[in-house]
């Protein structure tokens, strides 16, 4: 198993609230794409309900990070893939890259993200109006706008390539869905990680590799 049920539940239910706020927000920030807003009924709900589940959405990213954090902190042997990133992205698997659980663009993505979400909470915290921002001035509301709406942007720029990069690796989608991967695909794009299961399973410490864990396609 590569992703227990109780971090796939919490990754979806992030994903599907990041969808709603990401397009109400849009909805604000271009008002030609006002009807995007509609997720969360009429325009004057919308703005009720964002800051709402905009603070949800960075529960859960916190629940995330101490979940996902052990996993994606930075080690020497990650320079592997920087230096051959262009076999990365040619999607070539010639080399041993001696990659963990989750490899360095992973784990880029990952500091990304939760340092953009925190942005977003503190900024976002600046002009909810209907709390906080009558005790800022308009010049720090202005500047918390301008930061709150370019780091939405960002984020959701981030959160597309990691769609995109999920899609394009065979295998990724159905494993955060399952859970599971096969051991050849585990091998073929975390050897490291592979190596640390198969050392665990020698000395009886990991969970029991099934038999369809081993044969299922995936790569």
């Amino acid at each position: 198993m590569r992703t227990t049920y109780g971090k796939r539940l919490l990754h979806w239910l992030n994903a599907i609230c990041f969808f709603i706020v990401g397009l109400s927000g849009l909805s604000f920030f271009f008002p030609s794409f006002e009807i995007l807003g509609r997720v969360l009924g009429t325009p004057q709900t919308a703005r009720i309900y964002h800051p709402f589940l905009g603070v949800f959405v960075f529960l859960c990213l916190l629940v995330m990070f101490f979940n996902f954090v052990k996993g994606n902190l930075f080690q020497k042997t990650d320079l592997l893939w920087f230096k051959n990133i262009d076999s990365v992205l040619l999607n070539q698997h010639g080399k041993d890259l001696h990659i963990g659980k989750y490899n360095a663009g992973q784990k880029v993505l990952f500091w990304l993200i939760m340092s953009s979400i925190c942005v977003l909470l503190a900024s976002g915290l600046i002009v909810w109006r209907e709390y906080f921002s009558d005790y800022f001035p308009v010049p720090v509301l202005r500047v918390a706008i301008l930061a709150h709406s370019a780091v939405a942007l960002a984020l959701m720029l981030l959160v597309l390539g990691h769609i995109y990069f999920g899609v394009w690796v065979r295998g990724s989608i159905p494993a955060m869905v399952t859970g599971f991967v096969s051991l050849r695909w585990a091998r073929v794009h975390h050897s490291r990680w592979y190596e640390e299961l198969m050392a665990k399973q020698a000395k009886g410490e990991g969970e029991k590799i099934t038999e369809s864990e081993k044969h299922t396609s995936g790569h």
